[in-house]
């Protein structure tokens, strides 16, 4: 995490040797609103291709889909939730006590859009950043956001991100979060660094475009393998004695996981034909993406005499597993005016996963690795016509080993601008992720191989969607799921948990049910969103709550001659009681457990949330009803969720 500190110390003073090779800003002619100032424009000193007069609009980012957003630095409920660890609205996330720790999932996302397995240890991955997370930016002027927010116990995250154009076709970013803090509980200390560097070019003439991408990831958990049964029973007294959260013994005295990875992305294209114009109605480009992964979870502990999770092959465990994965494409893109964008492209995959050595066992022979070579082909369509837009993709690989495919099609219609509808229909067949088909440990129960006996998760999803802020955002989906592949309690002796990896045999079905709206009386808001879902199967093997709910009772108003903005309210959130997963920090990753039944409590947050200026600040009192309302709130079984807490955080937005 040191190495990464220089790249924060770097970023102001790059921001500053910009500065007058870019613009100025010229209070007096910004008066206009919509700029993140308070004013609406910079004037240039130097011009860089871009117009003399720069607005908030001007600053732009996009995804790897090419799906281009305005910067948004406004104080809204929305902006609120997603100041968080993830810094995206953690609905449907029941976090864990410390900042930095996993989260609980309490709903369920049926499809993904893959034909290849992906890494295991998915409970590490919440803040892990994939491709899609990244983007990408063109701004006229530098501009640097610095996102900070207090942690528990000795530590703080700081989020630092900085982007310029050092021309119109040329840009660049650089960005580091980092967090630090050492919780309350024994033994749940967490460190993490994501680094990101972005670059985007394009041709003066629009024919070449070039973008790439280089992440670098390290996320460390110390783990307590949560509260022994006697001290759960304190816990849930309200002993005073015991409101120091650190006297309590955790299962787990000595361990921790950590979560590292790198990836390198670069994509191009070019235009083989002319724009297009009155007298040409299409275009054909050629483009080629490089994508390498590499990345590793290990699990260290040094085991005492009683191992929490069986019997042990060596007292001091060390599980390590990696992953190296590359993939190439090249294809081909054709746009028309009256048929729409078409692409295809063929990739070529190389994967390598597994350990280091075969583990030979009284019972089993554990391979080391699984690893092949293959291709599969892509395509996507996308036409607009009117206020329609009909878009599909597909993917297969072709593959006898890894075999995978994905198919999607979606209908888009605006009826006007406050209110658009759009349904689809997703199906997927592929292979339950990595740790599912192998996986080593030097604990005996933790040692299996399913590449050759698990079938294929297979995947239908029909989808429907209503969009609109003034009557009413509604989302739908029903979902037939065929060898729904899980991690199962098996049984519990001595204290011992024995987890397995289990695939259901018979069909599942899952709905789910997503309500959002927001009313809005002078001042005041209350922001309503809630979900219903429903399993149907003769055995719990997906267990989510019936119902999740968030209300957000707020007051706003502009203080100060409309210098400041002011919110304030109470945010309340719920969930009904279910068999709730439970974790398990060796693998990382949740099981099915039908034991203990978790929910039913409510955490209230009280908050005071303020912009001055370019600069917004956030002060919240987490779940602050947890003194009066019982000490019966857990994130998991034997995981306690956290206690009443003040935190402070700051996003300060420069734009030179």
């Amino acid at each position: 995490m040191q190495k990464y500190i220089y790249i924060i110390l770097l970023v102001p003073l790059l921001n500053f040797s910009i500065i007058n090779a870019q613009v100025k800003l010229n209070r007096g002619n910004a008066k206009r609103t919509g700029n993140p100032f308070g004013e609406d424009s910079t004037k240039s000193k130097k011009s860089t291709g871009f117009d003399k007069l720069a607005s908030i609009d001007m600053y732009l980012q996009f995804t790897k889909e090419k799906d281009s957003a305005i910067v948004d630095t406004t104080l809204t409920i929305s902006k609120a939730y997603k100041f968080n660890y993830l810094q995206k609205d953690n609905f449907g996330l029941m976090p864990f006590a410390n900042i930095g720790q996993t989260y609980n999932s309490l709903t369920f996302n049926s499809f993904q859009n893959k034909t290849l397995p992906l890494f295991g240890a998915r409970a590490r991955h919440y803040n892990y950043l994939e491709s899609d997370d990244i983007k990408y930016y063109e701004v006229p002027t530098p501009w640097t956001r610095l996102t900070y927010k207090t942690a528990f116990e000795q530590g703080q995250m700081l989020d630092a991100f900085f982007t310029v154009n050092l021309s119109k076709q040329f840009n660049f970013s650089l960005a580091y979060k980092g967090l630090r803090s050492l919780g309350n509980y024994q033994n749940t200390l967490t460190s993490s660094g994501n680094f990101r560097f972005t670059s985007n070019y394009k041709s003066k003439n629009n024919k070449y475009q070039a973008r790439g991408h280089i992440v670098m990831q390290d996320l460390l958990n110390q783990e307590n393998g949560g509260l022994s049964v006697e001290d759960i029973t304190n816990f849930e007294s309200g002993n005073e004695d015991f409101l120091d959260r650190s006297v309590f013994d955790p299962n787990l005295q000595n361990a921790e996981n950590v979560l590292e990875g790198k990836r390198f992305v670069f994509e191009q294209s070019y235009r083989l034909t002319k724009e297009q114009d009155s007298t040409n109605t299409s275009t054909l480009s050629v483009f080629n993406t490089i994508n390498y992964d590499d990345k590793y979870f290990q699990f260290y502990e040094n085991a005492t005499s009683i191992a929490f999770f069986g019997d042990i092959l060596n007292n001091d465990i060390n599980d390590k597993v990696t992953l190296e994965n590359f993939n190439t494409s090249l294809g081909l893109s054709y746009n028309n005016k009256y048929i729409g964008d078409l692409s295809f492209a063929v990739n070529y995959n190389n994967i390598n996963y597994g350990y280091n050595t075969t583990l030979f066992l009284p019972t089993q022979i554990i391979p080391n690795r699984i690893k092949n070579d293959f291709f599969s082909v892509e395509a996507n369509y996308h036409k607009k016509i009117k206020s329609v837009t009909v878009s599909g993709s597909g993917a297969f690989n072709l593959s006898e080993v890894f075999k995978g495919s994905t198919l999607s099609g979606q209908i888009d219609y605006n009826l006007n601008k406050d209110l658009s509808f759009s349904g689809g229909i997703n199906i997927s067949s592929t292979l339950p992720n990595y740790n599912f088909l192998l996986y080593q440990s030097d604990y005996i129960n933790y040692n299996w191989y399913n590449f050759q006996n698990f079938e294929n998760i297979r995947t239908q999803q029909l989808q429907f969607n209503i969009r609109s802020d003034k009557y009413l955002n509604l989302s739908f989906d029903l979902s037939n799921i065929d060898n729904y592949t899980y991690f199962n309690l098996e049984s519990v002796i001595d204290q011992n948990k024995i987890i397995k990896p289990k695939q259901y045999e018979d069909q599942l079905q899952y709905i789910r049910l997503k309500a959002q709206k927001e009313f809005r009386l002078g001042n005041f808001g209350l922001d309503n969103t809630i979900m219903y879902q429903n399993v149907l199967s003769e055995v719990n093997v997906l267990n989510v709550p019936d119902l999740i709910i968030r209300n957000t009772l707020y007051y706003t108003n502009q203080l100060f001659k409309k210098a400041m903005t002011l919110q304030t309210g109470v945010t309340l959130n719920y969930f009904t009681e279910y068999n709730m997963n439970g974790y398990d920090p060796l693998l990382a990753e949740f099981y099915t457990q039908n034991q203990t039944t978790i929910g039913g409590f409510p955490r209230l947050d009280f908050f005071i949330n303020a912009k001055i200026r370019q600069t917004r600040i956030y002060l919240m009192a987490e779940h602050f009803n947890s003194s009066f309302t019982g000490y019966n709130y857990f994130s998991a079984p034997d995981s306690p969720y956290r206690d009443f807490s003040i935190r402070f955080g700051v996003v300060w937005d420069f734009f030179l």
